[in-house]
């Protein structure tokens, strides 16, 4: 029960707070309101209008994360997002996948799979994370890739999949 109660008041917050603009005031407003069903939210969390987050009980966020329009964030399992952490407009982040079933995925069960996002990081415009995949603290996620393992180094990855393209270490 407590879920479905948890995807109204997400929906609540997007529906009446999503024709506001996106001043920092508003996007923290709109943060806090998102936080109060959320396992866990820093300071400074900043939401923009048009962005959807589901499965409120499942995501942790860290202080001063910002997240962009459009994004959709579905925490059909656990996402635990660092602090300082960058959503690009249109980037998903799906914490849970389908599995087959008699050739079919309709009706097969949920997988759900823990994402963790290190600090510091950039999530670029409409990139997309799939359960069980991890980016590491000071990383930049480039537009349009898809995350679909645990990144294992701090640097720069594109590409569908997601390959490193160059390392922060020094």
């Amino acid at each position: 029960m407590m879920h479905k109660i948890s995807l109204v008041y997400a929906w609540m917050v997007w529906f009446f707070t999503g024709w506001m603009p996106d001043f920092p005031f508003l996007m923290r407003l709109r943060g806090f309101l998102y936080s109060l069903f959320m396992a866990r939210a820093g300071k400074n969390f900043q939401v923009s209008s048009g962005a959807r987050l589901y499965g409120l009980k499942n995501i942790s966020v860290g202080n001063d994360v910002f997240v962009a329009v459009n994004v959709v964030i579905n925490a059909g399992g656990k996402i635990v997002v660092g602090n300082e952490v960058m959503f690009g407009i249109g980037a998903v982040v799906v914490s849970g996948n389908h599995t087959s079933v008699n050739g079919s995925y309709r009706f097969g069960p949920m997988d759900r799979q823990e994402i963790t996002i290190g600090n510091g990081s950039w999530i670029g415009a409409n990139v997309t994370l799939l359960a069980g995949s991890s980016v590491p603290n000071s990383s930049l996620v480039a537009a349009n890739a898809v995350v679909t393992k645990q990144l294992e180094i701090e640097g720069v990855y594109g590409g569908v999949p997601a390959k490193l393209i160059s390392s922060n270490l020094k």
